[in-house]
């Protein structure tokens, strides 16, 4: 497109996806919030763009995944009238690609370029097939040999760094993530090895990848997010390990689901489900229960009261708590039921399974605590329970000085901005004033 002449393909779009130009500021708007882009437009910045002005190369791509998102498919930069971004290099490898993940975790002053990965609801998941069994072939910067005590590192050191995640939150334990994953575990990925030991450190590599990745939406770094579970995905297709793939694909679901993107996350939900055809008791209700969550948000209240009712019945057959699969336990599912509920509209049947859900969480997950006592006392604001809100809100504020996480801090600040209105109230005002002194960054 020529400077000055008007944006015909986004014109094209616009009208595709029968929106408003106000409609679509919003969109953008609300893209930008979650990649952590400050970015302020309205209609009047779309009908300059349609006239022919270029917008900034990151508002660029707002707009394009705003657009992808209204129409349910990819929208390139083409399409939408502007030049094509800086691409990685072609014929990179998942090993020089994980490298760079981990590289760019490692450097905390980047975190703030970081922040701007924007999460697509386009992105391209590799189905099981797709990555079956399939690494490319390392031929050159083998490390030596590795064996299974190398695979027992790697597990060990994964678990560790996810006992800090539960208990400190991610901001501090990523990068440690990030370290380890470029100083030793890309390294054992290269190295020679019984093919039962190799296939044994994918699938260790994948454990990490996912929970780097889990840790990056704890901080609201959704595209890098994205990043690390695909390559979660790779790996443990090349390690046959279907446990962590649909493990992944259910924590990309939750992370739609949390954004609010409903199609997404059930598309997803339903991918790691049938992905996972001989699952057992408490991973089937892993399973159903985001399956479940997803529905609900995508308005299908019949499909979402079934998964929730076999996710009951899966966790009433699961033999014993033990060893909680991917942190799902009774809590677990109370959450699930809580967050049903309230997309379905019943707020104080929420409220009652949050509390049941927060009875039984395990207290290693302390950062959990923060942000589910917090939606908890949302919600009994929500309805009224001014008092109750303000003990739950102050049971969050027991731990969160000890916590680091991004979404802990939008919980509080939210926190603050619904008990303003309400400060002639004295309990509410002793609330905000404590909050004032754990503002983040200052605790």
């Amino acid at each position: 497109m020529a400077k000055g002449e008007a944006n015909e393909g986004l014109a094209r779009l616009v009208a595709e996806a029968d929106v408003t130009l106000a409609q679509l500021a919003t969109a953008i708007n609300r893209a930008g919030v979650e990649a952590r882009v400050t970015v302020k437009c309205d209609k009047s910045n779309v009908s300059h763009w349609l006239a022919g002005t270029n917008p900034r190369p990151k508002t660029q791509a707002l707009i394009v995944e705003a657009l992808s998102r209204r129409l349910g498919r990819q929208v390139t930069h083409g399409e939408a009238g502007f030049p094509a971004p800086k691409e990685a290099p072609k014929g990179r490898s998942t090993l020089e690609e994980l490298t760079d993940l981990g590289r760019q975790g490692m450097d905390l002053s980047r975190r703030g370029v970081l922040g701007a990965g924007l999460y697509s609801v386009a992105l391209s998941v590799p189905g099981w097939q797709d990555v079956l069994g399939r690494l490319e072939a390392l031929h050159s910067g083998r490390a030596g040999r590795i064996g299974l005590a190398e695979v027992e590192l790697v597990s060990q050191m994964t678990e560790k760094i996810s006992e800090l995640d539960d208990q400190f939150g991610g901001r501090h334990a990523r990068p440690m993530a990030g370290a380890f994953m470029v100083n030793t575990v890309t390294g054992y990925l290269r190295a020679d090895g019984s093919e039962e030991a190799q296939k044994a450190m994918r699938s260790a590599a994948a454990d990490l990848c996912y929970l780097t990745g889990y840790m990056a939406v704890d901080e609201g770094l959704h595209g890098l997010a994205q990043k690390y579970y695909v390559k979660a995905l790779e790996l443990a297709g090349a390690a046959d390990d279907h446990l962590t793939y649909c493990t992944t694909l259910r924590g990309m679901s939750v992370q739609a689901v949390d954004l609010g993107h409903g199609a997404d996350a059930l598309r997803l939900a339903e991918a790691a489900a049938a992905a996972s055809p001989k699952a057992g008791p408490r991973m089937f209700a892993f399973l159903r229960g985001q399956q479940a969550h997803a529905a609900a948000q995508d308005g299908d209240k019949s499909a979402a009261l079934r998964y929730m009712r076999e996710a009951e019945a899966a966790m009433d057959r699961a033999e014993s708590r033990g060893k909680p699969l991917g942190s799902y336990d009774p809590s677990s599912l109370n959450y699930h039921t809580a967050q049903v509920r309230y997309e379905l509209g019943d707020v104080h049947g929420s409220i009652d399974a949050m509390k049941e859900s927060n009875k039984l969480r395990f207290s290693v997950y302390r950062r959990n605590d923060v942000r589910m006592r917090s939606i908890l006392a949302e919600r009994q604001l929500q309805v009224g329970h001014l008092e109750e809100a303000v003990k739950t809100w102050h049971e969050a504020l027991d731990h969160y000085p000890l916590v680091h996480s991004g979404r802990a801090d939008e919980r509080i600040a939210n926190m603050r901005s619904l008990i303003r209105p309400h400060l002639r109230h004295q309990g509410a005002a002793d609330l905000f004033e404590r909050s004032e002194t754990m503002k983040p960054g200052t605790v």
